[in-house]
């Protein structure tokens, strides 16, 4: 589903990533850890589109498509779903119409006919559930005077709605407390399925103990150091990172 081909990116001439390598697969769900500073929201702004990133080398391909040949309206067309650390208010856009546009854009693109508004009415009271969202916060604009569970839980409703192929979940577990940590991950569980893939990156293990991953990546100095299964966020949560640094320096990982 997503490759990505020894991916460097700079920001104004200041080398951000040196040689990402990474594939996830349909159904997947892939874990990406690492310090601050070493490029992790770097790499997700960049497979979504963001400007302001230089590509100086390497390949994103989507279900065969090169990402970097597209617009970041054509990326999200495509599939590739973005949750934000910080996500954005709207001011004067209700969530509602925001979500109808949004929908009705990618069922175009994909040659599907608009859904009127009573279709898009019950598509919304049904994926309202996943994220327990009241009737209160939908009919609000985007994010508008949100608490950071409140956002963050209409993030995980636009994906519900908007039903990606690809999600990146860029720190969702920042600031939130335990109780909208699991109303978000069941949500995010709940929208798993065999056809489409997950990418979840944080410095938390706790966040991982509900959303589980296949496989926890190490973003270090720019690059994944090292891979292995859900118990690597356990070794690291416990040991910190100053043992990839050592290692890294010792030339032990790539």
């Amino acid at each position: 589903m997503l490759k990505i081909e020894n991916l460097h990116v700079s920001i104004k001439e200041r080398e951000i990533l040196k040689g990402v390598n990474l594939e996830v697969k349909p159904g997947e769900v892939h874990a990406i850890m690492g310090p601050n500073g070493t490029g992790k929201s770097t790499l997700a702004s960049v497979i979504a589109g963001k400007e302001g990133y230089d590509v100086t080398d390497g390949n994103i391909f989507f279900n065969g498509k090169n990402l970097l040949n597209l617009s970041v309206e054509d990326r999200a067309r495509e599939g590739i779903f973005i949750g934000f650390q910080y996500p954005v208010e709207i001011p004067g856009v209700s969530i509602a119409n925001f979500m109808r546009t949004a929908l009705n854009e990618i069922r175009q693109y994909r040659g599907l006919d608009p859904l009127n508004g009573a279709q898009f009415l019950r598509l919304m009271n049904e994926k309202k559930k996943v994220v327990e969202l009241t009737e209160k916060l939908s009919n609000r604009s985007v994010n508008e005077g949100f608490s950071g569970g409140e956002k963050k839980r209409n993030e995980i409703f636009q994906m519900a709605m908007l039903e990606p192929k690809l999600a990146i979940l860029d720190e969702t577990d920042s600031g939130l407390d335990i109780d909208a940590l699991r109303i978000v991950a069941n949500g995010v569980n709940q929208l798993k399925r065999p056809d489409n893939a997950t990418i979840v990156i944080t410095h938390y293990q706790r966040l991982l103990d509900y959303i589980v991953p296949d496989v926890v990546h190490v973003l270090f100095e720019g690059k994944i150091v090292k891979s292995g299964p859900k118990e690597l966020a356990l070794e690291l949560e416990k040991r910190g990172y100053d043992w990839i640094k050592e290692e890294y320096e010792q030339g032990k990982l790539a």
